[in-house]
């Protein structure tokens, strides 16, 4: 059975090591505009255009076949953090000092692998549950 208990409103997530971020529910509209983030329309371009060459050629090797699963999963999980994320506690710059949230800072700090593995089990992995679950 599909439950629709879904959060409405923005909350705080945490991802351990002090960090919060406050981030509206994953919803469609945002994975939509995610979609259209410059990020993936370039990740995704090239894998048009590689898949183009590989029907073309059947000498292209796997590493030419565009970005890896890994490298898709840090582009979507940026693409959408940079929609979702509204505040956050625990950032700051090398002297301590709290920033403010930024396309660029959630970029870095996403670069951090324990905050990446955070937000992608805590926020993203959750809403492709029903998918796993069968439950779309």
């Amino acid at each position: 059975m599909l439950r629709l208990d879904i959060l409405s409103q923005p909350r705080w997530l945490d991802l351990g090591h002090g960090v919060r971020l406050f981030v509206e529910p994953l919803t469609t509209a945002v994975m939509l505009a995610a979609r259209s983030d410059p990020s993936i329309l370039a990740a995704t371009a090239d894998v048009k255009v590689i898949d183009a060459w590989t029907a073309a050629d059947d000498d292209v090797t796997q590493s030419e076949t565009g970005p890896s699963n890994d490298d898709l999963a840090r582009i979507v999980a940026k693409a959408v953090a940079r929609i979702v994320v509204h505040d956050w506690e625990g950032v700051g710059d090398a002297e301590g000092k709290p920033l403010s949230v930024t396309p660029d800072g959630i970029d870095a700090l996403l670069e951090i692998w324990p905050i990446f593995e955070a937000f992608q089990t805590r926020y993203i992995a959750g809403a492709f549950i029903l998918d796993a679950e069968k439950n779309v």
